[in-house]
């Protein structure tokens, strides 16, 4: 865990605990970025100066009315018809897939932002899919729960998240 010194106040206050607590009970090794308010992955690739695909994006999706996570690049789109085919072997073949609506992820996901979801779905017991290409990038920057905070984690940790692998991106236009 890496924090800078002075700085560890203002972080748990804005970072809810579950999510730092859950980081360390699982020994994630992360680092905790402060940056300008942002609202999408894409704003935060911009003002941290990073590219567009080590950033993540949590998406909050129904699939047949069971809430899953999907977790895809700042520089990608949910390509469904994908998604159908990399949920099946979890979901069954979900026949409908959707958004999850802000007031169900209000409810859901209680003590963070929506838009800064971070993907840990065993905080809400759900299941993560996460897009193929973003795992091959060294490190990738998620969201912590609050519009001005992030957490960077290495390659070698994703894989004490539990994420089911799949690829169901498509490039952005």
């Amino acid at each position: 865990m890496h924090f800078l010194t002075g700085f560890v106040k203002i972080y748990y206050m804005a970072i809810p605990k579950k999510i730092l607590n859950f980081l360390e009970k699982n020994k994630i090794k992360y680092e905790i970025l402060k940056h300008r308010t942002v609202y999408t992955a894409f704003d935060k690739a911009k003002t941290l100066k990073v590219p567009e695909k080590m950033v993540g994006k949590t998406l909050i999706l129904k699939t047949d009315g069971k809430l899953a996570i999907a977790l895809i690049g700042a520089n990608k789109n949910l390509d469904l018809k994908k998604f159908k085919k990399v949920a099946h072997p979890l979901c069954g073949y979900p026949k409908k897939i959707d958004f999850a609506s802000e007031k169900l992820i209000k409810n859901k996901f209680k003590g963070v932002k929506v838009g800064a979801i971070p993907p840990f779905g065993k905080l809400w017991d759900l299941p993560v899919f996460i897009d193929s290409p973003l795992i091959k990038e060294k490190e990738i920057i998620l969201p912590a729960g609050d519009y001005n905070f992030s957490i960077k984690i290495k390659k070698g940790e994703i894989k004490k998240l539990d994420f089911i692998k799949g690829n169901f991106g498509r490039a952005r236009k």
